[in-house]
């Protein structure tokens, strides 16, 4: 049975304004998703107010029962979990990717098959934005099949969001699904330019800082080994899935980039990067489908978008291990 909203939501206590970040995300986990939410469920300064899933890495049933899983393990079955797209809005074939995510998304890692959890209609989204208004940030790390459908059911209540982060795109670098495009904006190109064109206080989180947000072995051991970490059992088979294919897919690197980690981390941590400024685009054509760019030509004009393009590696690392290893 579907709960009533309000009565789904934790009540801050002694009356005050809370300092926590209210995230809601929208994923499709996915290792590097699942790590996001784990980093996001353990930061104090993170408030999860609900989480959207839909298919990418992996089928959207199977992303709804791995957010579901991450949430149960943590204790906060109070976060809803809410359901998305199934497809892009091109109506095609999905190709998932197992031997990156693994064939349930979280390399190695199952959830129990006799898991129960309860899902949330997809409406839950537009009392979320209503609820929390200016405080709520919009973080998708995922295909944005999802969110472009909320900015046309929901175009009043799209406008009271403060701020949305989303994680696609390769300016001028390498993609990583094809030499041009990265996977996000590859899966759903109109979805992407969507949002690009029409999101406020937007930061993308693009491959050229994303890349670079590497975890090595030690830091992994160094959680495993943390009692205090409700995750610790996982990271370590998880992590080693992941890394075998990067180490074959760009030999000699030191570990595994965690894409969408990224994205979280830069709403509490905004200087861990540094950013251009400039009105990005999605090329929704085959030959170079998926490629994001800009015009970045000495006369053109910057723009409003905030576009994450180097990242600044020890301070990632130093509020990683601040959250992941609680003392």
């Amino acid at each position: 049975m579907i709960h009533e909203f309000g009565n789904i939501y934790r009540i801050e206590g002694g009356g005050g304004i809370s300092i926590t970040k209210k995230v809601l995300l929208f994923c499709d986990p996915g290792i590097d998703d699942s790590l996001a939410i784990m980093y996001s469920m353990i930061d104090p300064e993170i408030e999860l107010v609900g989480i959207v899933t839909s298919y990418g890495n992996v089928t959207k049933d199977q992303a709804t029962a791995n957010a579901a899983y991450l949430v149960q393990l943590a204790g906060r079955n109070d976060i809803p979990i809410i359901p998305g797209a199934s497809k892009p809005v091109q109506q095609e074939d999905v190709t998932f990717y197992p031997e990156i995510h693994g064939e349930e998304g979280i390399g190695p890692i199952r959830p129990p098959s006799n898991m129960q959890y309860q899902i949330y209609p997809f409406d839950t989204i537009r009392l979320i934005m209503e609820r929390y208004r200016n405080e709520l940030i919009i973080v998708d790390t995922g295909r944005s099949t999802t969110l472009a459908t909320v900015f046309i059911l929901f175009p009043d209540q799209i406008k009271l969001v403060h701020s949305f982060y989303v994680m696609g795109g390769a300016f001028f670098v390498p993609g990583n699904v094809t030499a041009l495009a990265e996977a996000n904006f590859f899966g759903d190109p109109t979805s992407s330019n969507f949002v690009l064109k029409f999101a406020h206080n937007l930061t993308i989180a693009p491959l050229n800082a994303t890349q670079f947000a590497i975890l090595t072995p030690d830091i992994v051991d160094a959680i495993s080994k943390n009692t205090k970490n409700i995750y610790a059992f996982m990271m370590a088979p998880v992590f080693e899935y992941y890394y075998e294919f990067y180490k074959k897919q760009v030999p000699g690197i030191p570990g595994a980039p965690i894409h969408d980690l990224l994205a979280i981390m830069l709403v509490k941590n905004p200087a861990i990067v540094d950013y251009i400024h400039y009105d990005a685009n999605v090329i929704e054509g085959l030959e170079a489908r998926g490629m994001s760019y800009i015009d970045y030509r000495p006369t053109s004009k910057t723009g409003e978008t905030r576009i994450a393009i180097q990242l600044h590696y020890e301070e990632f690392i130093e509020e990683f291990n601040k959250v992941m290893l609680p003392e």
